[in-house]
């Protein structure tokens, strides 16, 4: 009997005791988090931090200064923040990925630019956050700003040089299909006004596939380089047959008229001048 009725108060015990146990296990696995064993430690100093830290509270202890625990950890956020940024785009510049596309781009079109630019940028970005983590969240996320911008800038001249492969590559390409396409025998204009869609429309997809996810970089004004050159090579090219054309009718009516002008002066006729300006006439 009294078995019995202990038994629901010791099962109601050690379920209690077994949550408990649940909780303080949680708060173990996650000590860091708040309401965890340790609390929040986020806004402490880390460890990647501690020496500096340790310097700087000890000099202002020397000079009897009142030390101001949240202007010391903005400092010492900014400090390492930094070093943390150099050491990133340091190890970005030596990247053996980023020298090889670099190399491999001075020498033509890389297929692919932009995702494997990306890549490098994002892996070296990633790095930084994963170590400064821990430090003031207003530093840190100034000094990841400045970590993108430097780096962007170190790649820029990159993207650059594969735009101006790809406006080279289609600007050779227009040139080879307007040829083509008069040779056989397309009208000149709708010829121009074809191909040129047809590279301008290869263009923007090489800049599609060059462009990088970590900035927005504008490629408008190296395509209205490209379309200036082509409407350029199209007016050469127009003046090139015509002047083609006028000098191969001139050859004709040449031809045409060096025999019988030549009989008439021969023949030694009185009328002869006249009978010339009838030629010429026959001929227009």
């Amino acid at each position: 009997m009294w078995r019995s009725l202990l038994c629901p108060a010791m099962k109601k015990r050690r379920s209690s005791l077994e949550r408990e146990v649940a909780e303080l296990r949680q708060r173990f696995f996650h000590s860091i988090s708040p309401g965890g064993l340790a609390g929040d430690r986020r806004g402490v100093v880390p460890a990647s931090g501690f020496s500096f830290s340790a310097q700087q509270i000890w000099k202002i202890i020397k000079e009897n200064k009142d030390l101001d625990l949240p202007a010391h950890k903005v400092m010492v956020a900014t400090v390492r923040c930094e070093e943390i940024a150099n050491e990133k785009l340091s190890l970005l510049s030596s990247d053996q990925g980023w020298l090889a596309l670099e190399e491999a781009v001075q020498a033509g079109p890389v297929s692919g630019f932009g995702k494997k630019l990306s890549s490098i940028l994002e892996f070296y970005l990633s790095e930084y956050e994963n170590e400064a983590i821990y430090f003031d969240e207003g530093v840190r996320n100034a000094k990841q700003k400045q970590l993108e911008s430097r780096a962007l800038d170190a790649v820029h001249q990159a993207y650059v040089t594969m735009l101006g492969h790809l406006r080279s590559k289609a600007l050779e390409s227009f040139k080879t299909r307007l040829e083509q396409s008069i040779q056989k025998g397309e009208g000149f204009a709708y010829s121009v006004r074809a191909c040129a869609q047809s590279c301008l429309a290869e263009f923007d997809k090489g800049c599609e596939d060059a462009s990088i996810r970590q900035a927005n970089w504008d490629a408008s004004k190296v395509r209205e380089k490209l379309s200036r050159d082509i409407e350029t090579h199209a007016a050469s090219v127009r003046s090139t047959k015509l002047t083609e054309m006028i000098a191969k009718y001139e050859k004709q009516i040449a031809d045409a008229l060096s025999g019988p002008v030549e009989a008439l002066f021969e023949a030694g006729e009185l009328d002869a001048w006249a009978s010339i300006r009838k030629l010429l006439k026959q001929g227009d």
